[in-house]
């Protein structure tokens, strides 16, 4: 059961620019735990840098951002990870020169705890540490069903299966929240709803609260329980999906046309 009123994160008053161009203004918005939250609107609406704020890639000039209880704008980005903040990216940040599996290994590299003299002779605590992150991986290959590409060099599969590495890296970290920048660009329609499937089965199985970009409308409407939109860099409207396809301001800003 989703909570009504607990946000998992809150951005508040969200404002950065960049060369004089605000590029966010004063946005704000609150995801509740085990959420599927979607942010949509035009291209250079800002959509992103919502995201490498939440990363602290970016620090706003004003606004917060908080996890539960937590400021994530005093903490550098490294700590992000360790919070239980995953990120998959739209221009795929992959190692193509490398296996499906160590991909998905190095999505643990947050989680590991052993020092380097146990790491370096591969015993003790380093040994039953590299089990459980097997074990935890061969889950995520199961999940997202990969076994028939586990051994694959990344840069040779196909872009919807590249994804499903992004979203299997994204998940070895086990987040509690997991931003998605357009998960299905540039995919066909097979593809598309592979990734639509696992983003749901993510959110409804893992429990894992989802804050989603994207620009595929049918996809948001079909998985989003709530939509913030944006346009110039201010939020313009938020709400369920029947309330955002029939929002004038989302119309004419973004959509063009009432949705089906």
């Amino acid at each position: 059961m989703k909570s009504e009123n607990q946000f998992e994160l809150t951005v508040k008053n969200l404002s950065i620019s960049f060369s004089g161009l605000r590029a966010l203004s004063a946005v704000s918005f609150g995801v509740r735990k085990g959420e599927l939250f979607a942010i949509i609107g035009p291209n250079g609406s800002g959509k992103t840098t919502i995201f490498n704020c939440i990363s602290r890639i970016y620090m706003p000039e004003e606004g917060e951002i908080r996890f539960g209880e937590i400021d994530l704008l005093k903490l550098k980005p490294y700590h992000i990870p360790g919070l239980g903040i995953a990120r998959g990216f739209q221009n795929l940040a992959l190692f193509s020169n490398l296996s499906v599996l160590d991909n998905l290994i190095l999505g643990r590299h947050s989680l590991m705890k052993s020092g380097v003299l146990s790491g370096a002779f591969f015993f003790g605590k380093a040994l039953r540490e590299e089990i459980q992150h097997r074990q935890k991986i061969e889950e995520i290959i199961d999940f997202l069903e990969m076994e028939n590409i586990r051994k694959e060099i990344v840069g040779s599969l196909p872009l919807g299966l590249q994804k499903r590495v992004d979203l299997g890296r994204a998940l070895a970290m086990e987040p509690k929240i997991l931003l998605l920048d357009e998960p299905v660009a540039g995919m066909n329609v097979e593809e598309t709803e592979d990734i639509a499937r696992f983003i749901i089965d993510v959110n409804e199985e893992l429990d894992v609260t989802i804050v989603l970009i994207e620009h595929d409308m049918g996809i948001v409407m079909d998985i989003a329980d709530r939509i913030c939109v944006l346009n110039f860099g201010e939020k313009i409207a938020e709400g369920d999906r029947e309330e955002i396809k029939n929002n004038p301001l989302v119309i004419e800003a973004y959509l063009g046309k009432t949705l089906a």
